[in-house]
């Protein structure tokens, strides 16, 4: 039988935990167990249905403050039927891991343990390592890393540097870091019209036709022109619901989801103004609910992104790009309260798809990144 890592090995024992979120399975009590035992203080922190787990770990006084930061839960897995290998087997063929969290992030997690064990046995450092976990990323995330982040900031604790395992790199390991991300602003519009029969169009009032002029003008309005570091702000329609199903009422009521990925060039204020003043333009009875997912972050210059920059280029032969891209993430809970953020992780290809799988190899060299990493930045 093939010998793995202990990388893999700890990998392949959380993605056999079925953690669909907001459930960890027993992932955290893994972790906690094996931080433990390198000397870690771990403090559960459950919100409602959502297990915390924060661990530090500290070394010579008056240090930086430097924290892992990841989930312990992860998507549906979608059909099974689709797997060609289960998803919470953790099988292994081809040097690759199979299974759903392998890359998104629970092959993280387990280079972050991994990484950690070999510097604090043979490094001095100063400062204070620890870990922040959630199982509560991929669904609503209102009491996962937003909940402990407030009662550390209750507590006066102050964090220097954040590294996320998110699944940051595109085609090799390496090379895409997250250095921010975009806002994320979602709103539920109804308009309401006057239900009734389609021959007697005077006596109704249809909210389909009413939203129709304002759908084309919020599908072609310009929200910002972007910057240096984000893509211009988007707007999209996510669900759109109206009618009885029967060819010949006119609908009483019209159901709109959508969603905003906005740039630092806008702000949910102006997202939210200039919406509500181009439906006010067509429907006279409506209203919206708004949920702000996340502003947008963007982390620039300082210690941490050179410094993980400078390790994948002599680690990995690999130079970085800066990214902003892709969806929202726990650091949109952590940048905004001035903590320098890096997301570093394993390639994103098959993340949230049937058949998620990661390179043993790259899990491996990423466990070796994140070490250098530490010694950089807490053994100076």
């Amino acid at each position: 039988m093939a010998q793995f890592s202990e990388t893999i090995n700890l990998a392949q024992q959380l993605i056999r935990e079925a953690s669909v979120s907001p459930e960890d399975g027993d992932c955290q009590k893994i972790m906690a167990e094996y931080l433990e035992g390198l000397g870690f203080d771990v403090e559960h922190m459950p919100f409602g249905p959502v297990k915390n787990l924060w661990a530090t770990r500290t070394g010579s006084s008056g240090g930086p403050l430097m924290v892992f930061a990841g989930h312990t839960d992860v998507v549906p897995p979608g059909p099974l039927t689709e797997w060609q290998i289960p998803p919470y087997s953790a099988d292994i063929a081809d040097n690759t891991l199979h299974g759903r969290g392998a890359a998104d992030m629970k092959g993280s997690l387990a280079a972050m343990m991994t990484a950690s064990r070999r510097f604090l046995a043979d490094t001095d450092y100063h400062g204070t390592l620890a870990f922040l976990i959630t199982s509560d990323e991929e669904d609503a995330a209102d009491d996962g890393t937003v909940r402990v982040m407030d009662e550390l900031e209750r507590r006066g604790i102050i964090i220097d540097y954040c590294l996320i395992g998110e699944p940051s790199s595109s085609t090799r390991l390496g090379d895409v870091i997250r250095v921010g991300r975009r806002g994320s602003l979602n709103g539920t519009l109804t308009v309401r019209g006057i239900q009734g029969h389609v021959a007697y169009p005077d006596d109704g009032r249809n909210p389909i036709h009413e939203f129709a002029p304002a759908l084309a003008q919020l599908v072609t309005q310009t929200w910002d022109d972007g910057n240096e570091f984000f893509p211009a702000t988007s707007f999209q329609i996510s669900n759109i619901h109206a009618g009885t199903g029967a060819n010949n009422i006119i609908p009483g009521e019209l159901t709109v989801e959508f969603n905003f990925r906005f740039s630092t060039e806008s702000t949910e204020k102006s997202l939210k103004s200039m919406t509500e003043a181009i439906i006010s333009k067509h429907s006279s009875d409506w209203a919206i609910e708004w949920k702000l997912s996340g502003p947008p972050f963007l982390t620039e210059g300082g210690e941490l992104i050179s410094t993980v920059e400078n390790v994948i280029r002599e680690r990995l032969d690999c130079e970085a790009e800066l990214s902003t891209s892709g969806g929202t993430s726990d650091g949109r809970f952590i940048a905004p309260r001035g903590i320098d953020v890096v997301e570093f992780g394993p390639c994103n290809k098959t993340i949230h798809k049937v058949n998620e799988q990661v390179s043993i190899i790259e899990l491996d060299q990423l466990s070796l990144a994140y070490e250098d990493i530490l010694r950089e930045l807490l053994s100076r």
